[in-house]
């Protein structure tokens, strides 16, 4: 718990597959910082033609071993934005994709380690950076 001098750090996180933007409100400062996603994009994975091959007896489909390494890189990126967020009060995330509720499931899975409340989770489509600051202040103002 935070005592009278110490202020409460606010961060709200729009978050798609691709990329997340943090958006933090603290003593009426902002800091904006960005996490980059190193998920491989389907439509070049299809690109690469044979869906499996048999190794001895064994069929080997290529489909399953992309989405296990999907997974993998997935995982690795909400904790890279948890980790940016680790310091957080209060968390407000919201998106466009599923990706958002992937991240509640891992905040949720680890809320021991993770003192930050969250607050909301939303679907919000694709927006500028200054929408994205924007409504993070209004959600935090109200």
């Amino acid at each position: 718990m935070k005592t009278a001098q110490q202020s409460i750090q606010q961060t709200g996180i729009w978050i798609d597959s691709s990329r997340a933007i943090l958006v933090t409100l603290q003593d009426g400062k902002q800091q904006i910082t960005e996490v980059g996603s190193v998920m491989e994009n389907q439509i070049y994975h299809d690109h690469g033609g044979n869906r499996g091959a048999f190794m001895g007896r064994q069929h080997v489909n290529d489909e399953h071993k992309y989405e296990h390494r999907k997974k993998h890189q997935l995982h690795g990126f909400l904790e890279d934005v948890v980790n940016h967020a680790k310091n957080a009060d209060e968390l407000y995330v919201f998106g466009p994709a599923e990706t958002k509720n992937e991240l509640r499931k891992l905040i949720h899975e680890n809320r021991m380690h993770m003192p930050m409340r969250l607050k909301a989770i939303e679907s919000a489509d694709k927006m500028s950076l200054n929408k994205i600051v924007a409504k993070v202040k209004k959600f935090y103002l109200h």
